[in-house]
């Protein structure tokens, strides 16, 4: 007779509760606010917020989002937006990543020069470079224009999403670049044809990060737009606030309106960064 123990196929109970149950639980905690503002976005226009949580309205009216677009024209301020993001995201993708792979290539010094700049950076408040971006805008003639939303794109966005490109490329072996410069590729060409694909989720990451800075930047658009047409949801829901701060129904709709479509776009993006590894996976 043989010695092996005989195998049932069953999972532990312990692994089934720590890779579906606890995630799901964890789940509902962060879905438990979203469908709190559904809820209170589908109440009666006007009333004011229940003193108790109201999961379930007692009449539903769901024409409170078309309420919104007959108020504001939140339709042209959808549309604003998405440009910004359509614009800003690939932007920032493409120059954080050049960025971390000139830095990931550079010599020992010159590396941890750039790091510790970047992380001083990171340090900085926003607040500080108002003015002398507003002023560099207005020389260049971009205020009044989407293009002052998505310049910062140019600069890789946020020092982090620099430094997350540079740590990436660095878990990567010298050879892989090496192999790539003998074989007659230049920087460019390494850049784009083995250091980018082997950061997909890095650049998934990035993505996400980029397009909820821009999605719900509302400073920028205070600072540098002027016209109505211009406007981003941000600012429409700031208007949706300043014609009635007292009817939370519509106010929850307009918020709603704001966060969906983060939610969908991580929806989207998030299968290829749960099912990549990138350079990650390269290493022992």
């Amino acid at each position: 007779m043989s010695d092996r123990p005989r195998t049932t196929g069953r999972r532990p109970r312990g692994g089934w509760l720590t890779g579906h149950l606890l995630p799901i639980l964890v789940a509902a905690l962060f879905l438990l606010p979203l469908l709190w503002m559904v809820t209170a976005a589908m109440r009666e226009p006007g009333l004011p917020p229940p003193r108790s949580v109201e999961w379930l309205p007692s009449s539903p009216r769901p024409d409170n989002f078309a309420t919104l677009f007959e108020l504001l024209p939140f339709g042209r301020y959808l549309a604003n937006s998405l440009a910004v993001v359509a614009l800003a995201v690939p932007l920032t993708i493409v120059t954080a990543s050049m960025a971390g792979f000139a830095m990931a290539l550079l010599a020992h010094r010159a590396r941890t020069g750039l790091v510790v700049l970047s992380v001083a950076l990171l340090l900085v408040p926003v607040t500080a470079l108002w003015l002398t971006r507003y002023l560099i805008l207005q020389w260049v003639g971009l205020t009044d224009s989407l293009l002052a939303l998505v310049v910062p794109a140019l600069a890789g966005s946020s020092p982090l999403f620099v430094l997350l490109y540079y740590w990436t490329f660095r878990r990567a072996t010298a050879e892989v670049f090496e192999m790539a410069r003998l074989d007659g590729a230049g920087p460019l060409a390494t850049w784009r044809r083995i250091a980018l694909p082997l950061a997909v989720p890095t650049s998934v990451a990035v993505a996400v990060l980029a397009f909820i800075l821009y999605w719900s930047d509302f400073i920028s658009p205070l600072l540098y737009l002027r016209s109505q047409e211009l406007y981003t949801l941000p600012m429409g829901l700031r208007q949706l606030q300043q014609l009635d701060p007292a009817d939370w129904p519509l106010l929850m709709a307009g918020a709603l309106v704001l966060t969906v479509p983060a939610i969908l776009f991580f929806l989207l993006v998030q299968h290829l960064f749960l099912g990549e590894r990138g350079l990650g996976s390269r290493r022992p």
